[in-house]
């Protein structure tokens, strides 16, 4: 992290204005609403503490659905320009790896104080969607609120139970009338995913194993897998970002928006989708190249995450900019959306804390808490931090691997070829455990996606090398 200029540790000033923080934020005034009262629940993972976002809904006439979505009101104790918020704006993200998590925020926010904990009164900015039968969008608002988590909930358990293939876990159980609240978010959801697929929206599925501990032991890695209840919170909250995006345009001011650009490198995927022997348009069409992808995914779900990886790397990053009122949106192409800011992550994205302010300043008819250009400067430095974390984070995976394979060296295994370059060499990766190396042996004549058997030579944990030699 140090080496990527981000900060592992907080400050003594930061742990000095921690000492003068006694409780969460407090406000009133005829602008809050007092939600407690409604159903609201979180799904996460089931180890996250730092709850962002909560959930409700409404079912109207004729089949309409309202749809709330609560973001926790950071800034009622993180203020801008004190040491907790300069820590933040530094890192401008967690840090995510098995063995720790390096939070933006202190844990005493993050998962308590700002953190939308049940059973506890929490202020927030809540996003209110009106959806027609059919999962168009009817109208949207957003205003500051009181709300009360009802049910902690973990994505595992929710969707093993939206698919016939668990129980309804108990902190729903609790709750009346939870478990219709569910179905209800459930089906919304999956009417929006196949909306937003119609329009071009990309289904990716990317590589993103994870270290199982006992104690202090990695006894085992495992590929984190979408479900049901990923895909509703998913899709309720691509929706909000949508809103909240349209929502500061309409209010004329600037903000920070996510977007992926029209890829500049098309035609080496239009060359990709060649090699299958499809064809795809001479000009950027997500529509066209969902489909494909599609097709792949049901035809081949073995290589579909190594088709994924090599699309995502040829449209580019994602990144964040300014988008002044009037100016033609820019637009996130793997979303197949127009309008998309970050603002349901304030916990652990600097840029969802940036909108949350501009947010409140627009509903409190305030001028805007920064200025295009300042701005403009965060928009750069967050998409810089942001993919120095990631490159922390994948170097810890591969450190991972290497260190539950390191007792494991002699052994073979069944591998895929991921990567086959002159400069960079020959990639496999192994099922299991999921894991990636690197051919030092036996590589001739190998093209990505055949399968091979592989040799397991040597693992460097340190740096995160795992060797192999090919075998036939």
């Amino acid at each position: 992290m140090t080496e990527r200029g981000l900060e592992p540790e907080f400050s003594d000033r930061v742990h000095q204005q921690l000492t003068s923080i006694t409780g969460p934020g407090r406000e009133a005034g005829p602008d809050i609403r007092d939600l407690t009262g409604l159903l609201w629940c979180s799904i996460d993972n089931d180890d996250s503490l730092d709850l962002d976002q909560l959930t409700v809904c409404e079912t109207q006439a004729h089949g309409a659905v309202r749809m709330l979505v609560a973001i926790a009101d950071v800034d009622a104790l993180v203020r801008k320009g004190s040491a907790i918020d300069e820590h933040a704006r530094i890192n401008t993200t967690s840090v995510y790896t098995s063995a720790r998590i390096f939070p933006m925020l202190p844990e005493r926010l993050s998962t308590d104080l700002t953190s939308l904990n049940a059973g506890e009164d929490r202020l927030a900015l809540v996003t209110e969607m009106d959806f027609n039968a059919d999962a168009t969008l009817a109208s949207s608002t957003v205003y500051r609120a009181m709300v009360r988590n009802k049910a902690k909930l973990a994505y595992d358990a929710v969707s093993a139970w939206i698919e016939g293939e668990g129980t309804l876990p108990a902190e729903a159980t609790a709750v009346p009338g939870m478990e219709s609240q569910l179905r209800t978010q459930d089906a919304l959801a999956q009417q929006l995913r196949v909306r937003r697929h119609a329009e071009g929206s990309l289904e990716l599925e990317t590589f993103q194993p994870r270290a199982v501990f006992e104690g202090e032991q990695v006894i085992d890695i495992r590929q984190q897998v979408q479900n049901r209840a990923r895909q509703l919170i998913e899709e309720v909250m691509i929706a909000t970002n949508g809103c909240t995006a349209r929502f500061l345009a309409a209010r004329g001011g600037a903000s920070m928006r996510r977007v992926v650009r029209s890829p500049e490198r098309w035609l080496r995927i239009v060359g990709v989708a060649k090699d299958y022997g499809e064809s795809l348009p001479s000009e950027p069409d997500a529509k066209a190249l969902e489909a494909f992808l599609a097709k792949r995914h049901k035809a081949d779900p073995l290589r579909f995450p190594d088709l994924s990886l090599i699309i995502v790397k040829l449209m580019g990053r994602g990144e964040y900019v300014v988008e002044s009122p009037g100016a033609a949106p820019v637009g996130h192409f793997g979303l197949a959306v127009r309008d998309y800011t970050h603002s349901t992550a304030p916990n652990r994205r600097f840029p969802d804390l940036i909108t949350s302010r501009v947010l409140k300043a627009a509903l409190a008819n305030q001028p805007p808490p920064y200025s295009i250009a300042e701005m403009g400067k965060l928009a750069l430095h967050c998409t810089q931090q942001e993919d120095a974390a990631q490159k922390v984070e994948r170097r810890m995976r591969k450190a991972e691997a290497a260190l539950l394979l390191e007792s494991r060296v002699g052994q073979s295994f069944d591998a895929l070829v991921t990567g086959s370059s002159t400069a960079d060499g020959v990639w496999v990766r192994i099922f299991l455990p999921p894991a990636e190396g690197k051919l030092v042996a036996g590589m001739a004549e190998l093209k990505v996606g055949e399968k091979v058997r592989v040799k397991l030579v040597a693992t460097d944990v340190d740096r995160g090398f795992i060797d192999f030699e090919q075998l036939y």
